[in-house]
């Protein structure tokens, strides 16, 4: 009993304090040996559990599909990201007009999940890079962001991730990327601080270096408005 209450000591303190294991999103060897469909139909039955165990009646019209509805929303659109074939294509193309300095793409919608209690993370991403040769669209840098942020994520592992990916299409280390979301696990429950929110950053390459990443922030800072 003492080592089960240890471990559930420990557990709640991980998800409190938000600490992250890994760099990449812990998954299983058998991830995807399910269909998409077979998810749906195990997530169905366990919500349907889980709504029962609260005492909720779900023969009434506005509960009785909401097993369905939330089996859906989980491989469909908020943890969409976990599934490798759903990375987007990231087409790259010559830098023939020789821009040289940084390109910042900023105020990228962030929705994500907590990774500790499920629940929402809201923010923006801002991105930054230097081209060494190659430009990718703007749209897809949205497209990165989105589907790491599909998910369950912690908010350092997500901003490593981004930068990580993005140095790979660009063929670069000069990529950066600062995210600030507010988490719904601290604003609406726990110590219920609404007006808190979280900063990460992730530099690579020149932006390591003082000038270039003040640069990037002040960039950051500029107010955008038509």
């Amino acid at each position: 009993m003492k080592i089960n209450s240890t471990l559930e000591d420990h557990f709640e303190a991980v998800g409190d304090d938000h600490v992250s294991s890994a760099e990449e999103t812990p998954m299983r060897s058998d991830a995807f040996v399910l269909t998409e469909k077979e998810k749906i139909e195990r997530i169905e039955e366990s919500v349907r559990n889980i709504m029962l165990t609260l005492g909720l009646d779900l023969d009434d019209d506005s509960l009785n599909g909401t097993p369905k509805r939330v089996a859906k929303m989980y491989v469909d659109e908020i943890f969409s990201g976990l599934h490798p074939d759903k990375k987007p294509k990231s087409s790259t193309f010559k830098n023939k007009y020789k821009y040289g300095e940084m390109l910042v793409e900023k105020n990228i919608t962030v929705y994500s999940t907590c990774e500790h209690h499920l629940l929402p993370i809201v923010g923006k991403a801002h991105i930054a890079y230097i081209s060494k040769g190659t430009v990718v669209g703007l749209s897809k840098m949205n497209r990165i962001v989105d589907y790491f942020a599909k998910r369950p994520q912690v908010q350092e592992r997500m901003n490593i991730q981004i930068v990580r990916e993005l140095q790979k299409v660009l063929g670069t280390e000069d990529v950066a990327c600062v995210i600030d979301a507010k988490h719904l696990c601290v604003n609406s429950r726990g110590i219920r601080d609404v007006d808190s929110s979280t900063v990460t950053a992730e530099y690579g390459g020149r932006f390591k270096e003082e000038g270039v990443r003040k640069e990037f922030l002040e960039y950051i800072n500029l107010e955008t408005s038509f």
